[in-house]
């Protein structure tokens, strides 16, 4: 009888700890260090379809709360607008260049610039709701060389490109263009990120740091810097100088490239889909108090 009480007990443990589990998704909330700005670990997650499914770059658009989007593999621009359920968008989508491998997008005044991965910049505005006229700008360098990540620096007026994986680069240096949006054309710098001093503190059996996304904060000035493949988030001041470094939980940031901010300073990430389940972007409420 002991024998068989003992047994229906630890059954009944065991489907509790299962049922418990299951409602959390089957995997324990993460409890990494996090910028006292955001909290990183509990974000809001907003469910995308599937044909979001390689989302990269966003922006945020302040005159409707909504984020334009593009995909790595075509040349369309889509909006995506919350509903009345938040965790559902409706998608609108506009053609604006040929098929390509497009890596992220910002809105300067009324005109996007998309990049693509080898650096080349597409230019393009709505003429009327349905139509767009474009041009595009080509890297000048001969190297090989392989970007993710754009952002504006409003200062200079200029488009920054960070390297992902450029030919010129090695485990000592990160380097980065810039497109100046007077002149319409490109430069070299403005400043070099240093992968030891990135990765040393959460990383150090890595020695490349690939950037995929970056954005200006609006209210600090801070540079934002993104890493999918290394699981980081970087804050480093507009010269690269690195101030924080916190490690990212790869259940959450399955493939993370894409990052932007309200004006109010509250950050949207995008998630790729990865190898299973949705795409998403992951909204973070902006803790103005702990400034």
């Amino acid at each position: 009888m002991q024998q068989n009480y003992l047994y229906r007990r630890l059954r009944s443990l065991v489907f509790i700890c299962l049922f418990v589990a299951g409602c959390k998704g089957g995997r324990k909330e993460p409890n990494l260090p996090t910028p006292d700005e955001y909290d990183l670990n509990r974000p809001e997650v907003i469910k995308l379809s599937d044909r979001l499914n390689e989302i990269s770059g966003i922006v945020y658009y302040p005159k409707d709360s909504s984020l334009f989007s593009i995909i790595d593999e075509f040349g369309v621009l889509y909006k995506l607008v919350r509903k009345e359920k938040k965790n559902k968008m409706e998608v609108q989508q506009w053609r604006f260049s040929k098929a390509s491998d497009y890596e992220d997008l910002v809105l300067v005044d009324s005109v996007f610039y998309a990049m693509k991965s080898k650096g080349d910049i597409v230019a393009f505005r709505f003429l009327t709701p349905d139509s767009l006229s474009s041009e595009e700008f080509d890297l000048p360098s001969e190297q090989k060389n392989e970007f993710e990540s754009m952002y504006i620096d409003s200062g200079s007026n200029k488009l920054v490109l960070i390297c992902k994986d450029c030919e010129s680069d090695d485990k000592t240096k990160v380097t980065t263009w810039s497109f100046d949006l007077a002149q319409r054309a490109f430069s070299p710098g403005p400043y070099t990120l240093d992968p030891a001093e990135i990765l040393s503190r959460q990383k150090p059996n890595e020695k490349r740091f690939k950037p995929s996304a970056a954005r200006v904060h609006p209210i600090t000035g801070d540079l934002y810097i993104i890493s999918s493949i290394n699981k980081v988030l970087v804050i480093a001041d507009r010269k690269g100088v690195v101030k924080r470094v916190f490690q990212l939980d790869p259940d959450l940031y399955k493939q993370p490239e894409g990052l932007d901010f309200t004006p109010g300073g509250d950050m949207y990430i995008s998630n790729e889909a990865g190898d299973e389940g949705l795409p998403n972007i992951m909204f973070f409420k902006y803790k103005k108090e702990s400034r």
